[in-house]
Order: C-alpha cells, then sequence, then structure tokens
C-alpha cells in the first residue's frame, strides 16, 4: 500500500486540466492588458502633445510590459488562486490512495501522483480509466459495474477485489496477487452543472494479509481451546451458553457441529441442585466474583457427570448479574486432588439431596448449607450470609422462632426425638416449610462447634392437599346436611301446599281469604326451589337423564340468555364447536347451569362487557393440558362461560360453591347459585373449575363426560307434560318430576279405586288421604311399611295403587315393594321422595314398575300421578 508523503513535500498532480485552462486564461488577460497599452499609447501620442502625458503613457507601456514578464515567469498571478483551493490541491495531491476524477461521459478530469504509481503511469499521456485497466479481471469488472450503478443512482459505495497481478509494475508489494478497495462516490462543483465521479483506490494487500494471520492465530487459539483438557463454557446474562468447547461436548455427549449459540441454558447442562450453588455466586456492583464449586453436569442421556468448575462471574455497574467465563474440570469419583474418595461421595450426597440441611454451631450461627438449602430459602439467605456468620432464625418464621430455640436448645442438650416444627416460608407468605432438628453426637475434628444438623423440607403442595381434603369433607357434610334437612322441609312443604290447595279448593276468589291462600302457597313453592336448589348441590335432587347435543341446548338456551341481560350493555358471544360429541345429563337441570353461570357472569359486569359461551370436545390426549383441573384421561365435552368481569380473588376462590356463600348485597341472591352448579355437573359425572384474574375476568370449564351408545334405547311413552320418560337403570316406568297441569279432558277422578297410602310423615299422610278421598279415591293409611303390611293381609290385597314414601323407620319404600311382590306381583306403586329416583331404584327388582312423584307435590300433581298409574 503507497504510503504518504512525508511533512512538507507535495506530488505534484499527474493530470489537472482544471490548472491548465486556469493558466491559459491568466495569459490571455495579460495579452489584452498589453494590447491596450499599446493602442493607447499610439492614439494618444498623436493626439497630445504634451510631454507629461507622454510620460505617463511611457511609464504605462512600462508597468504593461513588466507585468507581462512577471506574470510569464509566474512571479505576479492575474486572477490567483484561492488558500482553499490550494489546501485542497495539496491534499489531494498528497494522499495516500489513489483518486480520480472524471466527468459523465468518462473523460479523466483529474489523477492524483499516487494514482498514477498505483497504475504504473508516469507522465498525463499514460494515465488511463479504471475502466479500461479491470476491463480484463472478471472480479474487479463485476466490483467496477456495482459502482458504477451505485453512482448513476446517486449514492457512494465501496468494493473490495482480488487481482493476481497488481495494477502498476511499480507497486510496492511484489508481483503477485494483490488486493485493492475502491470507493466511488458523487461531487458536484458550483462553477459545474454536472456532477462529477470521484475514485479513490488503495492497495489493501498488507492489510488482508495482517487479517490472514490473525484468523489463522485465532483458529489455533480455537482449537488449542476446545482440545484443552478441561471444558470450558461462556453464558449470558440469563444464563444462555454462547459457547463451550469440543472437550466438554464430548463429556456431555453433545454434537458441537449442531449446538446454536444461546440455544441451551446452564440449567439444562446442570443436574440436581447445583443451580443453586452457580445462582449463589453473586459479585457485589462493577465487580468480578470466582469461586470453585464441586457438583454434577447432566450428559445428554441423562447420566451425571461429577466435575469441579471455577466459575467466574462480572456484575454490572447497577448490580444487575454479567455475564460469566466457567472451567470445567473432571473430576472422576474416587479420585481428587485435595479432597478423598468418601469426602468427594459425600460432597455428592449432601449437594444433590432433596432435603435443605444446615449445620448450626452453638451460638446458633449458620456452618454450612447445601445447595438445596440455598434454593428453598433463596432471597433469604446467601452464600456470602453465611460466610460471615448468620443466625439460623432468619430462616424461620417470626412465629416459630420461639420453638426453633427449644429444639436448638434440646440439641444441645444432646436430646433426641425433638419435634419438628412446622411454620411459613420467611419470605413468601404462601408457602410452608417444615423442620427437622437433630443433635450432633459424635464430634468431629472438622466442626467441632456444630452442635445441631437442621433438615427443612417444603410442605407447601401437602399444605394444599390438606386444606383441599379438609375442603372436601366439609362440602361432604354440608351436603349431607342439607340432604337431610331438605327432606324433612320437604314433608312440611308438601303438608303446606296439599292444605292450601284442599281450602283453595273450598274458598271463591271473591273471598277475604283468597289471596292469603294464594299467597301461602306461592310462598311454599319458593321455599319448594330452595329445597331443589339443596338437594342439587347435595347431589340427591331428582335426574332425568336424557342424551343430549349441546349445540342444539346452547342455541335454544341463547335467545333466554339474550332477554335476561338486555339492558344491560353486556354482549352474548357463542362459539360453536364442530361435531360435538352426545352427553348424557338432564335438559332441565343443564339449562339451570347454563343460565346461572350467565347470570353471574353479567352480574360481574355492572359497566358492561361481554360473556363468551364456547363449546368444543376434548380428547383424552387433551385432558393433560388442563393440568389444574386434575380430570381423568377420558374424551369430554367442554362448555366455557367467560366473562370480562371483576374476577374473583383468590381468597374467594375456595369458598364459591359453598351453600349459602355471595358476595351479592343483601337481597339479591341466596348463594346457593354456584353450589346447584356444583351439584348438577357433578350428579352427570362431569367436572367444574373456575379460572378467574382479578380485573380480567372469570371462565367457568364443565367438562360433561362423552356418552357413547351402545345399544339404541326404543322411544319411551310421552308423559302428561310432553316430555318423553327415560327408562332406569331398573327398567322401571317413572312419573314425570314435575308433571305440568293435566289436560282439561283427563279424568282425574278416582272411580272408587283402592289406595294404600304409606307415609310416616302424619301431616303429609292426613292431607294426602283427604286429597285423594275429595276425588273419589278410596284411602287406607299406614304409618310405616309394617303397617302397610298389615292392612294389606286385612284387604286381602283388595288394593288398586300403593302411594308409598321412600325413606320410613322400620321398613322403607323399596323393601315394601319387595316384600308386596312375592304376593301381589302386578301391584301398582308410586314412590314420593325428595330425594333423586337413582338413590333407590339401582336397589329394585329389574322387573319392577312403579311411578315417582318428587316432594313437594300439590293436589293436582298427586291426582295426575295416580290417574296415569293406573291407567298404565
Amino acid at each position: 500500500m503507497t504510503k504518504p508523503q512525508p511533512s512538507g513535500s507535495y506530488d505534484a498532480p499527474l493530470v489537472d486540466r482544471g490548472q491548465r485552462s486556469g493558466t491559459v486564461l491568466r495569459l490571455l488577460v495579460l495579452a489584452l492588458v498589453l494590447i491596450g497599452v499599446s493602442i493607447a499609447f499610439v492614439v494618444f501620442k498623436q493626439a497630445m502633445d504634451n510631454e507629461m502625458v507622454l510620460g505617463v503613457l511611457g511609464i504605462l507601456a512600462m508597468v504593461g510590459i513588466f507585468f507581462i514578464v512577471s506574470s510569464i515567469i509566474g512571479l505576479v498571478e492575474v486572477m490567483p488562486q484561492s488558500r482553499s483551493d490550494e489546501f485542497a490541491s495539496n491534499y489531494l495531491g498528497s494522499h495516500p490512495d489513489g483518486i480520480l476524477i472524471t466527468d459523465d461521459r468518462g473523460r479523466i478530469l483529474y489523477a492524483n501522483a499516487s494514482y498514477g504509481r498505483l497504475t504504473g503511469a508516469t507522465k498525463a499521456s499514460n494515465a488511463q480509466s479504471l475502466e479500461a485497466l479491470l476491463s480484463k479481471n472478471r472480479e474487479a469488472t463485476e466490483a467496477l459495474y456495482r459502482l458504477t450503478a451505485a453512482l448513476r443512482e446517486g449514492r457512494e459505495a465501496h468494493e473490495e477485489f482480488r487481482l493476481m497481478k497488481p495494477l502498476g509494475r511499480h507497486s510496492g508489494n511484489g508481483s503477485g496477487a494483490h488486493w485493492y478497495r475502491l470507493k466511488a462516490r458523487i461531487l458536484q462543483p458550483q462553477t459545474q452543472k454536472a456532477p462529477l465521479d470521484v475514485w479513490q483506490i488503495a492497495d489493501i494487500t498488507s492489510e488482508r494479509e495482517d487479517q490472514e494471520r490473525f484468523f489463522r492465530e485465532l483458529q489455533n487459539a480455537i482449537d488449542y481451546l476446545d482440545h484443552a483438557p478441561a471444558g470450558f463454557f461462556s453464558a449470558g446474562r440469563k444464563g444462555e451458553i454462547f459457547y463451550l468447547n469440543a472437550t466438554l461436548a464430548e463429556w456431555l455427549g453433545l454434537d458441537l457441529t449442531k449446538f446454536v449459540p444461546g440455544s441451551m441454558s446452564i440449567s439444562d447442562i446442570v443436574a440436581g441442585e447445583g443451580m443453586a450453588l452457580i445462582q449463589s455466586v453473586q459479585p457485589s456492583a462493577g465487580l468480578t466474583r470466582t469461586e470453585t464449586l464441586d457438583l454434577d453436569l447432566r450428559r445428554s442421556n441423562g447420566q451425571s457427570l461429577p466435575v469441579r468448575i471455577v466459575h467466574s462471574v462480572s456484575s454490572m455497574r447497577d448490580g444487575a448479574p454479567g455475564e460469566s467465563r466457567t472451567i470445567v474440570l473432571d473430576r472422576p469419583v474416587g479420585e481428587g486432588a485435595d479432597q478423598s474418595a468418601s469426602a468427594l461421595r459425600f460432597t455428592r450426597f449432601f449437594n444433590n439431596t432433596p432435603m435443605a440441611i444446615a449445620s448450626i454451631g452453638g451460638d446458633g450461627k449458620i456452618l454450612r448449607i447445601n445447595a438445596p438449602f440455598l434454593r428453598l430459602f433463596a432471597g433469604v439467605v446467601s452464600r456470602d450470609d453465611v460466610e460471615t456468620g448468620v443466625n439460623l432464625d432468619v430462616i424461620v418464621h417470626e412465629t416459630a422462632r420461639q420453638d426453633l430455640e427449644r429444639a436448638l436448645a434440646a440439641a444441645k442438650d444432646r436430646q433426641g426425638d425433638i419435634a419438628p416444627i412446622d411454620c411459613r416460608h420467611p419470605g413468601d407468605e404462601g408457602r410452608h416449610v417444615r423442620f427437622y432438628v437433630n443433635a450432633v453426637i459424635d464430634e468431629s475434628d472438622e466442626a467441632p462447634e456444630e452442635v445441631a444438623i437442621v433438615y427443612a423440607v417444603e410442605t407447601t403442595e401437602q399444605k394444599a392437599l390438606e386444606t383441599q381434603m379438609a375442603q372436601t369433607q366439609k362440602m361432604n357434610a354440608v351436603g349431607t346436611l342439607a340432604g337431610g334437612i331438605a327432606h324433612d322441609f320437604n314433608n312440611v312443604l308438601t303438608a303446606i301446599l296439599l292444605s292450601s290447595d284442599h281450602l283453595l279448593l273450598q274458598a271463591r276468589p271473591s273471598d277475604a281469604s283468597f289471596a292469603d291462600l294464594m299467597e301461602i302457597k306461592r310462598n311454599a313453592n319458593r321455599a319448594a326451589v330452595l329445597v331443589r336448589q339443596l338437594l342439587a348441590f347435595s347431589r340427591k335432587q331428582t335426574m332425568r337423564p336424557a342424551v343430549l347435543n349441546l349445540t342444539d341446548v346452547v342455541g335454544d338456551l341463547r335467545m333466554l340468555v339474550d332477554r335476561l341481560i338486555s339492558g344491560t350493555n353486556v354482549k352474548l358471544e357463542v362459539e360453536y364447536g364442530r361435531d360435538l360429541w352426545p352427553v348424557r345429563t338432564d335438559l332441565s337441570q343443564f339449562e339451570q347451569v347454563l343460565i346461572n353461570l350467565c347470570v353471574n357472569a353479567r352480574d360481574a359486569m355492572p359497566n358492561g362487557g361481554s360473556i363468551k359461551i364456547r363449546t368444543r370436545n376434548v380428547t383424552a390426549d387433551e385432558v393433560a393440558s388442563f393440568a389444574n383441573a386434575r380430570l381423568p384421561a377420558d374424551d369430554f365435552v367442554l362448555v366455557e362461560v367467560a366473562d370480562s368481569g371483576t374476577g374473583i380473588s383468590p381468597e374467594i376462590m375456595d369458598k364459591i360453591f359453598e351453600p349459602f356463600f355471595t358476595t351479592k348485597e343483601v337481597g339479591k341472591g341466596t348463594g346457593l347459585g354456584l353450589s346447584m352448579v356444583y351439584g348438577i355437573v357433578k350428579q352427570s359425572g362431569g367436572y367444574i373449575y373456575p379460572e378467574s384474574e382479578v380485573g380480567k375476568g372469570t371462565t367457568f370449564r364443565v367438562f360433561l363426560p362423552r356418552h357413547i351408545q351402545e345399544v339404541q334405547p326404543a322411544a319411551a311413552p310421552a308423559s302428561a307434560d310432553g316430555q318423553s320418560s327415560t327408562a332406569s337403570d331398573a327398567k322401571t316406568t317413572a312419573a314425570a318430576a314435575q308433571p305440568a297441569p293435566a289436560s282439561e279432558s283427563l279424568d282425574l277422578t278416582g272411580n272408587s279405586a283402592v289406595v294404600l297410602l304409606v307415609e310416616d310423615e302424619e301431616a303429609v299422610r292426613r292431607g294426602g288421604k283427604r286429597m285423594l278421598e275429595t276425588r273419589g279415591y278410596t284411602v287406607h293409611e299406614a304409618g310405616s311399611g309394617t303397617e302397610a303390611l298389615e292392612i294389606m293381609e286385612e284387604l286381602d290385597g283388595k288394593v288398586d295403587i300403593v302411594v308409598s314414601d321412600v325413606v320410613m323407620p322400620e321398613m322403607d319404600g323399596p323393601t315394601l315393594l319387595r316384600e308386596l311382590r312375592k304376593s301381589y306381583p302386578d301391584l301398582k306403586f308410586i314412590f314420593v321422595s325428595g330425594y333423586a329416583e337413582d338413590a333407590f331404584a339401582r336397589n329394585l327388582p329389574a322387573d319392577a314398575k312403579f311411578g315417582f312423584l318428587p316432594k313437594p307435590f300439590s293436589l293436582k300433581q298427586l291426582a295426575v300421578a295416580v290417574r296415569e298409574m293406573l291407567d298404565a
């Protein structure tokens, strides 16, 4: 490469057409001045005889002649150049790179001396354009073409190319292959309209040779590092590995050719609790810290590799973790430079045990800790704290520190069977830890100050399971209680409804008491709704399961939900899943599930929002994606009801399905809505799980099991309310759960039929007997199943139908049916109960025929059930 000229020297330009034109212009001006003086002398000589004038003209002529001679020899300039032009000319002329200026037609306007030396031109006539010089070399021609195209687009560019021979014979770098850097840019002079092209060419052969030499040295260094007898890796701030050498890759069983920087992190190659040790190396702000650690790495086949690492971590000025450099030394089991084989085995055991372990001195300070200890109490205690001395009480919640002091005192006294200590995590109230304190009986020369070993185990999941189990037991207890209360309450409501119906038959609408009687019946029916909700929660309500397509169910219910949310600035969106599987559940009760969830969603959005109902199939393989739901690996149909409301706080999430729990204002909710939803879903064999975030809304997911129908059942006869009755597993024929009012043409009179009414509740039995007798039936009553058998013997079986309660003392209803079938196999039977039909129907004979009437019931419902059973 051409070296710059020494200071003070100046190389004249090889070609400077601009300077030549300036010289010609100056000579032309001088000639004009000389001609003017001569003409003046001749003219004025004839016109004036004054010697003074002639003298002046002679002096002017002499000055003109002197100016011409001075201009010729360069002593005087007519149009001198500016200082800036002189500096520019000096700069271009002495520039070490060859500079060529051409016009838009490619004609050379200027070429400095360096350009002549690079191209071998010794005078202006020998100067050639770059196009002429580089046209014979393909690589150089391509570079020149790209630069020319860039100039035509009005932008600067540069290229580097290689020539097998130098451009000029006088190049100072030999006659071998040479590298050149060529730059091109646009120059727009103020005195010209057309822009000029400026080319700058330099010989960079020496620079290239330096680069190649550096690259070879770098390759050798990398080769030395790759095949060093120790492993090495470098990681970024987040632990992402940017480099690892071939030795470490071989130890870990990794294919180095497939390694992509940043594709794996330190945690991917560290086994066990080793990451806790690595993360414990925290340097001060702006400093670097190096620690030697013994841990295990993880091979690609899952095996452990015991190593000793020298881990160096730098810290940013703001204290944030920086990059790390780590040397890995192979540490086979049984070998060690400064430790015995047993000590190495103990180190591995100590750091890879699942328990957090710490040895405690007599003053209560922590002497030694393992990796799980650092992980469990991260943010509470660090390696630096242990090295400087820290008391054990910092890792124990303040509520349990007195218990810990007593346990340490017992350990100092070398007592055994020290009770464990359960407490909350000192750094996170939501986590729980159990501490075991053991006394050090065998004194060691290595640590004579040790008095106790403390083991710590996190019990957060165990506490959560215990809480969940307690919640489940509480829910079961509440369900049992609700079912028992509902049974007794149903009897009371049945007596009230029958008595009110009896009084209404005797009263006229114009009577003063008629309105009060209607109010009594209306409130009794409201109470019956509450009872059904209690039974739904306890999963003992009457169910009429049928095979349903949820697409049709949601579609039919959409109009009703639209009416419920109208005027509240809430929008309903429905997304139907394709080809939904059938499910088997009670239609009316599942509609209650959707309505309750939509109403709750509406109330959770006082300022408006959207309710989204989504349905889709969930295969057994997809079940695992719902980790929080803990579903069995079966096929389900999923129904989601999501809102964009206020959400549910974690504090009350576990209570939302409890009966009588509500967050609504007094008088706006009974607290049985979600508990009823929970009971219906569970009774249908499904699962319901909420997911909520405060301020972002709530999503309820209902999973119903897929129904696979093996045998197509025959159509069941229609009931009085127009709905088809469904055969139970015992092939029984039951009446509708809530019979609709019979048509006017249906004859509800008894026609002297004999009815045996079996009921242990006297008020219900008395009211039922009176009601049936008003319809023309002959009624015999019994207070228990045993009494009913005695009456049947007295009547010689001359009974047309038996209406019996299910739950009775001494003998329940199903047992009474089985006993009566022994003597009267064709006897017609109606069960009356507040519980679900399935609760007792499965215990009856397969060929048993019976009707079912749920409590509470009215006079007309009782009459319809008896009439339909007699006509069946």
